[in-house]
């Protein structure tokens, strides 16, 4: 992401022990690394090692998996197509590697980065005493949903749920009252939220009737 201040550089690291004999045992080693965003240096890399030797090495820029000792260079006597068949499984890895990257660096930014929520705010349906407040997206996971009646707190009959956590790292919360159908109409009420990310608090008027929903957004 253009955006960010700091290279972000993800290093993954594959070991594979392979016994050539039972007199002999050499560790074979590949290293990828991704890095983003763009620098006048490659954005992935995949080096091989057997026991800490260099044998091969691939990057994105010149898109060639190439050998580094004479001994691999042998394989192309017996399988002419070696190479290209190499070359291609490093161009899938870093097709793979930049879409595992590009998923880190949205939960970074996301890390970095106040994100108001989305609520919503409505009756069940119309035989439940319950309406519920929602609110989702919001980042970081502090929020505070409150309710008031006639524009004063309510505190009884008011069930608060748990902050949880959504795919993209943000959060999701919601409170539900209980009220009676009658108070439902006789009476305002609203649902009152506060988040770091809102310059002043974010009030939803809940809807006479069910099956009616208000949503509020400042995105």
């Amino acid at each position: 992401m253009e955006h960010c201040s700091a290279i972000i550089e993800v290093l993954f690291y594959l070991s594979v022990s392979l016994q050539i004999s039972s007199a002999d045992r050499h560790t074979f080693q590949y290293i990828y690394t991704a890095l983003r965003p763009a620098i006048n240096f490659p954005e992935f890399i995949a080096v091989g090692l057997m026991d800490g030797e260099q044998f091969v090495s691939y990057d994105s820029n010149i898109k060639i998996m190439n050998p580094k000792t004479k001994w691999i260079q042998k394989i192309e006597a017996d399988d002419a197509d070696y190479w290209d068949s190499q070359t291609g499984k490093q161009l899938y890895e870093q097709d793979l590697f930049k879409f595992k990257l590009n998923a880190v660096m949205q939960l970074w930014s996301l890390n970095q980065t106040e994100v108001p929520p989305t609520a919503s705010v409505f009756q069940k349906h119309s035989s439940s005493p319950e309406v519920v407040c929602h609110a989702t997206g919001f980042f970081p996971e502090t929020v505070m949903i409150t309710w008031q009646k006639d524009g004063e707190d309510v505190y009884e009959d008011v069930d608060l749920g748990e902050t949880l956590p959504n795919q993209d790292g943000s959060f999701q919360k919601r409170s539900i009252l209980t009220v009676s159908a009658e108070d439902l109409q006789k009476h305002t009420y609203t649902c009152v939220i506060q988040h770091s990310s809102l310059g002043e608090k974010m009030v939803l008027e809940l809807p006479k009737g069910p099956n009616k929903l208000q949503i509020y957004s400042e995105r």
